[in-house]
């Protein structure tokens, strides 16, 4: 592969999520975002494509003991449920940097994101300490690349 990556690559630990609404939340984990056309099989059996996408969701790891960013994830949490708040749906954006500062960096619009599951860590009094992470899947109506 040497001579066919160019330089200034992306890695996958250089990334911010930003929800607007929200204080800044470090993520220190993010699944993949998979988008998925609306298709529909044909009597000739091919399929062809509905034009829209489906809405996806991810995951986000979220560290414990940030304490001000797990209260901004609660209060979004509780916005999703009943009485359901005409502003539980937020939009924000992805941006992953190169590791160059001249290198690409490629953003996202993530528009119509709620929370759809929290699920607390897991805890074992026999581990060696490492940092609690509470786990969100979010869902996102859109993801529009920008420039």
């Amino acid at each position: 592969m040497k001579g066919q990556i160019l330089p200034g690559h992306i890695p996958v630990n250089k990334f911010t999520l930003q929800v607007v609404g929200l204080a800044s939340i470090t993520v220190t984990e993010l699944s993949g975002i998979e988008e998925e056309l609306q298709t529909t099989e044909l009597p000739d059996r091919t399929v062809a494509s509905g034009g829209n996408t489906n809405a996806s969701e991810f995951t986000i790891m979220v560290p414990a003991h940030h304490s001000v960013e797990i209260q901004a994830m609660e209060t979004w949490w509780r916005e999703c449920q009943d009485p359901v708040s005409p502003t539980y749906k937020k939009n924000g954006s992805l941006k992953m940097e190169s590791v160059s500062s001249v290198g690409p960096v490629r953003r996202f619009n993530l528009t119509g994101m709620f929370p759809t599951a929290r699920k607390l860590p897991d805890l074992e009094m026999a581990n060696e300490g490492e940092a609690a992470m509470y786990e969100w899947t979010i869902s996102v109506d859109s993801v529009r690349p920008i420039g």
